[in-house]
């Protein structure tokens, strides 16, 4: 708290509310919109629109916001406690955005798999596929050739820009318990539109958008945005947290700052601090993020000392990987001509300290931590850890021939501090002799387990995975009863067997190889491990995972090393079977920030697809399973939250790690729900019979909500119902009850969508 300072500042501010008017423009603001309501209302006074709302804790906010020299201003932005002063937290701040853009490119690996399909790779085919890119690097300069076609990038294809405005009017929209307040004439280099604040009764928080488009074909770009002309006075300083969680600080009375300055802060978060309050600055907790193979924290948070007097600060994103091996994977967000981009950030004010602003901050992620949910685990999926080879090779207290199997990996730690209590590593995808056919790779199979079993306690549990892909060239050649060698972009149908990557989830320890030489036996029983499977076929693959209670999830359908897949075995008998159950969910890859779901365009409009697909089998629907897809993490040092989105199971209690098949049949049950963990679905059914069904769901939520929808399918189509939720409140409980009409369909599901673009999604339920 900081009432020994309010009197002075809130008679600085009476000074403030009034000087802005004096240099700001009449303002030509449309309410036709706005609809006047207790406790958020709007009023156009001379040359300012006055915003005021109720906050959280009993608090009021008030904004009021002018034109000056064609630009959105913020003359002045005051909280006051219930029964309070107001108090003026910051006054003439203007909205800074910042954009690089490349050129989006076709992916090697992408390509590859279409190539051995036999599609022609046209310059229509690389248009289409190129929004769907994972190994794309725009901003790096010349670009691996390995990865990308049609390089060499060009110096000249980068582009940049700040935002600059000419803004001669505004517009006011009561979206029920909110206000969205627009402000046309945008310019952002190659991108115009609109600047947007929404302001939320309930809650401390404001939304800032840019909403813009390019009508350039090929543009891949990254963002930073922030409130520019800060005031500097006394007691202003910039505080965070940084990745040791130790508070760090910055009074601004030092020289000014040539550039931004670049922070690793812990939770994505930077708090202004004055003499009456704070402002938090933070992006969307996981739609900030596009596909990468690290979760390593680039610094997403910047300030800047502009002057004696000002200062400046906001949210930023790294224009490369850290770390070499990384590089070839900054893809950025996809622009496609025409599209909307929302380039979102969030502020939250105060009327306290910095370390009590960061704190109610924190609150809409749950401290990034995924939530306690009573009955229910969260499993995050398919980390690149290399689990078992690290476990091998360690040499810093024993030699690689012997490995160190007290090595207690980091990994681990990282993921259990994000409240995740089981972690599912994919190993064997390049790692670990993966293609084998003999005793390298069982003896990894061996440690593998062996380090399940030491890693696993009462309250956390490792769950065995791998990725299967084509071979990776390290064993036995082809011409001694090897796979195929694994040629980087061509991929070896063959070998993986099923088609594209998928994920091999284990219910228990599975000794097996993906080799089977002619005439060998499909079990063996070997004096070392005991049963032993050899898979040479899909059939073989199937038949192990019903005798050993296996499931089989398609890693990044349509895109990377899958593209093409799993749409070119839909009928395949191995796709149609109950233990092939569904795909891969995570949001990045193919990012575009003008859709509202995340990943819809290739994830979820591929689960759809599945589902009519399958449809009129007599087996479950197809499920999505939350991954990750991230590779090595250190505690502190990686943002495992922002990057993880998770699948909260209906298990309990956690099983031991040599028999988990409680997991593996909630799974094929479909009991659990994905989430990025601010949206909770704990409930979900479908009531009645016949035509006429009820959608039933109980939803709890931190930011406040979007929307939640119903959608379904007749076995061709998808569609949808739409049911704002605008109405509802942050931090929230609420029971949809929802009508449905099941004529002539065959499928449905339920969703959940907030404004942050977080959200969870439940399993389809068959109707016939």
């Amino acid at each position: 708290m900081r009432s020994n300072r309010v009197v002075t500042s809130a008679l600085v501010a009476a000074i403030l509310f009034i000087a802005p008017a004096i240099r700001a423009e009449q303002l030509n603001c449309n309410l036709t919109d706005y609809k006047a309501a207790r406790g958020l209302t709007a009023a156009v006074d001379g040359s300012a629109l006055v915003l005021t709302w109720e906050g959280d804790k009993g608090a009021e906010v008030r904004m009021r916001l002018t034109i000056t020299g064609g630009t959105p201003t913020i003359a002045d932005l005051s909280i006051k406690h219930k029964g309070g002063t107001w108090a003026s937290v910051a006054t003439n701040v203007t909205p800074e955005y910042r954009v690089v853009s490349g050129i989006r490119r076709a992916g090697q690996e992408q390509l590859g798999p279409l190539r051995a399909l036999g599609i022609k790779i046209t310059k229509e085919v690389k248009d289409q596929e190129k929004w769907k890119n994972f190994w794309d690097a725009p901003l790096t300069i010349p670009g691996d050739p390995r990865q990308t076609e049609d390089l060499p990038r060009k110096p000249e294809e980068i582009k940049r820009a700040t935002s600059t405005f000419q803004t001669q009017s505004c517009k006011v929209t009561t979206n029920k318990a909110r206000l969205e307040i627009e402000f046309p004439g945008l310019n952002l280099g190659i991108f115009s539109g609109r600047l947007q604040f929404a302001v939320f009764k309930g809650s401390n928080l404001i939304r800032m958008e840019a909403i813009a488009k390019t009508e350039e074909q090929s543009v891949a770009y990254k963002y930073d945005a922030g409130f520019k002309g800060m005031a500097i006075k006394n007691g202003t300083r910039i505080v965070w947290r940084d990745l040791a969680n130790l508070w760090d600080e910055d009074d601004l009375d030092g020289m000014k700052n040539d550039g931004e300055v670049a922070l690793r802060t812990s939770n994505r978060i930077v708090i202004a601090e004055t003499s009456a309050g704070s402002i938090a600055a933070f992006p969307p907790p996981h739609t900030f993020f596009w596909a990468r193979e690290s979760d390593n924290n680039l610094g997403y948070s910047w300030y800047r000392k502009d002057s004696d007097s000002t200062f400046s600060f906001g949210i930023r994103q790294a224009e490369h990987e850290d770390q070499q091996q990384y590089q070839g994977n900054f893809a950025l967000y996809n622009a496609p001509p025409g599209t909307w981009q929302r380039m979102a950030t969030f502020f939250y004010v105060s009327p306290d300290d910095g370390k009590a602003t960061l704190d109610a901050a924190l609150a809409f992620t749950h401290n990034d931590h995924y939530k306690v949910l009573p009955g229910y685990e969260t499993l995050a999926h398919h980390y690149h850890t290399k689990f078992a080879e690290r476990m091998m090779t360690d040499t810093a207290t024993h030699s690689a021939a012997t490995g160190n199997m007290d090595l207690r990996l980091p990994d681990i730690n990282a993921v259990k501090d994000a409240g995740i209590t089981i972690m599912s590593p994919a190993d064997f995808h390049g790692d670990c002799h993966g293609w084998d056919p003999g005793p390298l790779r069982l003896k990894c199979e061996d440690v593998y387990y062996q380090a399940v079993r030491r890693f696993s306690d009462k309250k956390f549990l490792i769950e065995p995975d791998e990725e299967i892909d084509c071979a990776t060239g390290e064993e036995k050649p082809e011409s001694e009863g090897g796979p195929p060698p694994r040629v980087n972009a061509v991929p070896c149908p063959k070998s993986a067997y099923l088609g594209g990557h998928w994920d091999m989830m284990y219910s228990h320890p599975v000794y097996w190889t993906r080799v089977r030489a002619a005439g060998q036996p499909f079990v063996e029983q070997d004096p070392t491990y005991g049963k032993v499977y050899h898979v040479g076929s899909p059939a073989d693959i199937i038949e192990m995972a019903h005798r050993e209670n296996l499931l089989i999830f398609s890693a990044h359908p349509r895109t990377k090393g899958s593209s093409g897949y799993p749409d070119q075995v839909k009928d395949s008998p191995w796709f149609r079977d109950e233990a092939y159950r569904g795909i891969g969910w995570r949001w990045g890859m193919g990012i575009d920030l003008s859709e509202n779901r995340m990943s819809d365009s290739r994830a979820t409009a591929v689960w759809d697809d599945m589902n009519n697909w399958v449809a009129d089998l007599p087996t479950p629907p197809k499920y999505i399973l939350a991954i990750s897809e991230t590779r090595f993490k250190q505690p502190g040092d990686d943002d495992v939250y922002g990057m993880s989105p998770i699948n909260y199971i209906k298990v309990d209690p956690l099983p031991k790690p040599d028999d988990t098949s409680s997991i593996t049949n909630a799974l094929k049950r479909g009991e659990y729900f994905v989430s990025t963990g601010e949206v909770l679905i704990p409930t979900y059914s479908v009531l009645g019979s016949g035509s006429q069904r009820t959608i039933s769901a109980d939803v709890e939520w931190t930011f406040p909500l979007e929307y939640a929808e119903v959608v379904w399918g007749d076995g061709k189509n998808t569609d949808r119902q739409i049911i704002s939720a605008t109405d509802l409140p942050a931090f929230g409980k609420h029971h949809f009850q929802i009508p449905f009409d099941a004529t002539g369909k065959k499928w449905v599901r339920f969703a959940v969508w907030d404004t942050a673009g977080d959200g969870a999604m439940v399993q389809p339920i068959k109707l016939q």
